[in-house]
């Protein structure tokens, strides 16, 4: 049911340096997120690769996102693309999201 779900977006300004600003100006995250539990259902965003969004989506879905220091930790400490800071910029921005919704 839609009914207990949110979609949440974050956005962040892309480095200079990477094929995905040669697409877009900015990283763009989208989460579906159960309104109760906070559990991310579904993610996607806009990284230029297909085995970045698998790593993104991997990263997010199923985590909760009241824990997002965690989710950020998984980021901080396995992802080594030129996206990083702006991946955790937007995860961030949709945390702060949820917790004005809440």
């Amino acid at each position: 049911m839609v009914e207990d779900k949110y979609f949440i977006t974050g956005y962040a300004k892309l480095p200079d340096d990477i094929t995905a600003r040669e697409l877009y100006t900015v990283l763009a995250v989208g989460l579906i997120v159960h309104s109760k539990s906070g559990i991310i259902e579904d993610a996607d965003c806009t990284l230029a690769t297909s085995a970045g969004k698998s790593f993104f989506k991997m990263a997010v879905i199923g985590k909760n996102i009241h824990n997002i220091d965690d989710i950020i930790s998984i980021f901080e400490k396995q992802y080594f693309g030129q996206a990083k800071k702006a991946i955790i910029a937007a995860l961030k921005m949709c945390n702060t999201k949820y917790c004005e919704i809440e």
